[in-house]
């Protein structure tokens, strides 16, 4: 199937929706948890984690601002400056899926989705105690994507629980060991296995693969 920009515009909400949030590809499943300044917690399932640098160590996620829906999340990251991103443990994928509901400020997705929060030293935002991987960040700016009308939320971690059993001598972290999921879309998650591992790439070193011709379609 080639869709062109037209047809893509020409296609039913849905079905455009889905195709459009499918194409990247399968995204880290995360889940970010908060806290206001009455101490009332959220949390919210996102797939838009990304690494922005590791020394000093930055994650950023996207987040859209909607003025007829209110996003807990980045008021309450904007009150207290911390958040946690725990990875989404394969058996609470459907908990997960469901803390995308529009709940009312008042109701924690912890308690009605069935998680636990947890706390680590003086840090306030709340961890999710079933994640086996998770971090404890500071805000550190919010940077608006005009183009898209987004948000993308960085912060600096200062809390980082790995399991040691999935963390390798020289640093590398086996997701599949870890338990975590990714997700395709708005509501599809997939398992996580490692299928290869290669050195750093250099030009000297890379190996001699067959020549392929180039294919143009049109």
């Amino acid at each position: 199937m080639y869709l062109s920009e037209s047809s893509i515009k020409k296609m039913p909400h849905i079905k455009r929706l889905n195709i459009i949030n499918s194409v990247s590809g399968i995204k880290p499943g995360n889940l970010i948890g908060t806290k206001d300044k009455n101490n009332q917690t959220n949390l919210a399932i996102i797939s838009s984690v990304v690494h922005l640098g590791s020394n000093p160590p930055y994650l950023g996620f996207i987040l859209r601002p909607d003025q007829n829906v209110r996003r807990h999340t980045h008021e309450n990251i904007s009150e207290n400056k911390q958040f946690t991103i725990n990875h989404i443990p394969s058996d609470f994928i459907e908990q997960a899926h469901y803390t995308s509901a529009k709940f009312e400020k008042n109701v924690s997705e912890f308690q009605k989705c069935g998680f636990t929060e947890e706390y680590h030293k003086e840090f306030t935002a709340p961890f999710v105690k079933e994640s086996k991987l998770k971090m404890g960040l500071i805000h550190e700016e919010s940077v608006p994507i005009k183009s898209s009308n987004t948000l993308m939320v960085v912060g600096r971690i200062l809390h980082l629980i790995i399991p040691e059993i999935s963390l390798s001598e020289e640093g590398y972290i086996d997701l599949g060991v870890a338990d975590s999921v990714g997700i395709s879309g708005l509501n599809a998650y997939y398992a996580v296995k490692k299928v290869g591992e290669f050195p750093y790439a250099r030009a000297e070193k890379t190996p001699e693969f067959n020549d392929k011709k180039t294919k143009f379609t049109s």
